[in-house]
């Protein structure tokens, strides 16, 4: 497929090089369905799975960083994952803001917020008011924390757990580094709240649970703000591939394995993700996030999986198709009249450059092989595009001092996978029998190249 790189409709926000002052805030805010006037479909998992009761809260929380007068806001969500639709309208509600960012946890023990998971495959599972009480708590969530700001100084640290993750899918890569924030108070140097974003799939609880949970999520954020004293906001990260808890040996304190499925595994789980995002703070270094640099663009992505095409013929999926010319930034976004020809959706990418922080924001579950620099090559022979050139690592192109990924970020398009390692068809890579889980939850072969290519020429600043 021919790819038109017309990089003019390039939304570049470069902030003044003279930082003011840093000020933060935290805030969070409880946007749990309510249970038993109708139906709440969890999401994640298969159709119809319908909540039964609420086990921990589902909610937004907001960072809002201002440097001076400029200031951003970062929310992430525990449901499985937003539209850009829903972030415009968000953003349309919060001005002021030189940048809105919102992510999901992909929280698959929550309520169904993009349509994949209601009573059957022909039925939405989003109920329109729920999406309408999420998009105002985000946007009451950026609020409070914007009148919490304060000025701040941040330490950043790192760590890693590679037995804290499990890649579901061949080739194995994990990312399992976690990248923790604390903000203190420039005048008490009490704290004012943590970021944390760690790489790993929220579905402990499995497919048979129907409590309403924020799963491991909840956990971390609880032992975190216990053990740091402040407000935490956890983020996602990598999570294709899979990273997943499903299968991982997991032991209780006793040296017991805990069992997929229950809450005794998802709140160890999320425990010893809190452990080692407090090792990660207990060695941070200091760090500047200021001056801030903030770009994005608005591209589309081809949609060649026909199982979202009918989906979106039928208002399941609740977005507009474009049409698809090869054209990634069109002049104009003109939406599609007919579905049955080559069709694209609008996606955005992000580079934040906050001070000595390079923050990736991808628009999906992205492989790891694509964040680490680490794709198959060469490629198994039973690969559907062999040939396909490697696309450019999104970590490769980070070279400050610290760097991040946000995924699921403005919206989700499901698995980006590397090209060369997509294998629907006969004959299957590793000599498998049948194809791995992946491609039925993507958008297309040619996702990770047009978003790895994107994000490279942001950095650039093309």
């Amino acid at each position: 497929m021919r790819f038109i790189l017309s990089f003019h409709t390039l939304l570049l926000i470069t902030l003044p090089v003279c930082a003011g002052e840093l000020t933060v805030g935290f805030a969070a805010v409880d946007v749990t369905p309510e249970i038993g006037k109708k139906p709440v479909y969890l999401a994640g998992f298969g159709e119809n799975r319908q909540a039964t009761k609420i086990h921990d809260p589902i909610s937004a929380r907001a960072v809002v960083l201002a440097d001076g007068s400029t200031k951003i806001a970062l929310v992430s969500v525990d449901v499985v994952g937003l539209f850009i639709t829903s972030i415009e309208r968000i953003r349309e509600k919060l001005p002021g803001f030189k940048y809105v960012l919102v992510s999901a946890t992909h929280n698959h023990e929550g309520p169904d917020t993009l349509g994949l998971w209601g009573p059957n495959p022909f039925q939405s599972g989003v109920d329109p008011e729920y999406l309408k009480k999420l998009e105002a708590g985000c946007i009451d969530a950026v609020k409070v924390a914007d009148t919490a700001r304060k000025p701040a100084l941040a330490t950043i640290g790192t760590a890693t757990d590679p037995n804290l993750l499990r890649d579901a899918r061949l080739p194995i890569v994990l990312h399992d580094e976690i990248v923790a924030i604390r903000f203190e108070n420039a005048a008490t140097k009490k704290p004012i709240g943590v970021i944390v974003q760690w790489n790993c799939h929220p579905e402990s609880l499995d497919s048979k649970n129907t409590a309403i949970t924020a799963d491991f999520v909840h956990f971390t954020v609880a032992h975190l703000s216990k053990s740091q004293g402040c407000p935490i906001a956890y983020f996602t990260g990598t999570v294709g591939g899979l990273m997943t808890t499903l299968k991982l040996p997991i032991k209780d304190e006793k040296g017991k394995e805990l069992l997929d499925g229950t809450f005794e595994k998802a709140e160890r789980y999320g425990t010893l993700v809190g452990e080692l995002a407090d090792k990660a703070l207990k060695a941070a270094v200091p760090v500047t996030l200021s001056p801030f640099d903030i770009r994005t663009r608005e591209i589309l992505v081809p949609v060649e999986n026909n199982l979202y095409r009918l989906a979106w013929k039928l208002g399941t999926l609740n977005r507009q198709l474009y049409p698809w010319d090869g054209t990634i930034t069109p002049k104009e976004f003109t939406p599609a009249k007919d579905v049955a020809k080559p069709a694209a959706v609008k996606t955005e990418v992000g580079y934040l450059k906050l001070g000595d922080l390079e923050i990736a924001v991808i628009p999906g579950e992205i492989y790891p092989e694509l964040v680490l620099g680490k794709v198959q090559d060469p490629p198994d022979p039973g690969a559907d595009f062999p040939d396909a050139p490697i696309e450019p690592a999104i970590y490769s192109q980070l070279k400050g001092k610290h760097k991040m990924l946000i995924g699921l970020g403005n919206d989700e398009l499901g698995y980006i996978i590397p090209k060369r390692q997509w294998d629907e068809n006969p004959p299957f890579c590793y000599g498998l029998k049948k194809a791995q889980y992946g491609e039925t939850n993507s958008v297309g072969p040619d996702a990770a190249p047009v978003i790895c290519g994107t994000f490279k020429e942001l950095v650039k600043g093309k």
